[in-house]
C-alpha cells in the first residue's frame, strides 16, 4: 500500500481524498507496488521562497513544486527494518498553483494533481531539461 501524508499550510483548500487517490494510481502505474510512503506540503509563496534560498540557494524564488528524494536527503542513521520505501517530500505552493491556475483556465485540483504527479516524478528520478 502506498501511503501519502498531505500537510497543509494555512488550511488552504486542497481536496485531500482525491489527490492521494491520484499519486497512489501514479505510483502504482510506475511500478511502486511495494509499501511506499510520501509526503505532499502545501505552502505560501514566502515558505516556498525560504525553502529554495535554504535547499537550492536560489533568493527571491517561488517554485510551483518541489521535490526532495528521501534517498538523497543525506541522513547517515540507519533506517528501521520497517521494509517501507520512503519516497520522499513534494512541496507545492498553493498560491502559485491558484495563479498558475487561473493564468491557464484550470481547476485548482486538477493543477495540483499536475504537479503532484511531476514532483512525484522527480522522486522516482525522472528529470527534464
Amino acid at each position: 500500500m502506498i501511503r501519502v501524508y498531505v500537510k497543509k499550510q494555512s488550511g488552504y483548500p486542497v481536496g485531500t481524498p482525491k489527490l492521494k487517490k491520484s499519486l497512489q494510481a501514479f505510483f502504482e502505474k510506475k511500478g511502486i507496488v511495494s509499501d511506499a510512503d510520501v509526503s505532499v506540503t502545501f505552502v505560501g509563496s514566502d515558505k516556498m521562497k525560504k525553502i529554495a534560498q535554504k535547499y537550492l540557494g536560489e533568493n527571491n524564488v517561488v517554485h510551483n513544486v518541489l521535490s526532495f528524494p528521501f534517498i538523497e536527503s543525506g541522513k547517515s542513521f540507519v533506517e528501521p527494518p520497517d521494509s517501507i520505501i520512503h519516497l520522499g517530500d513534494i512541496i507545492i505552493c498553493y498560491t502559485k498553483v491558484v495563479e498558475e491556475a487561473n493564468k491557464e483556465g484550470a481547476l485548482i485540483d486538477d493543477k495540483i494533481k499536475e504537479l503532484a504527479e511531476h514532483g512525484a516524478a522527480h522522486l522516482l528520478g525522472e528529470h527534464h531539461d
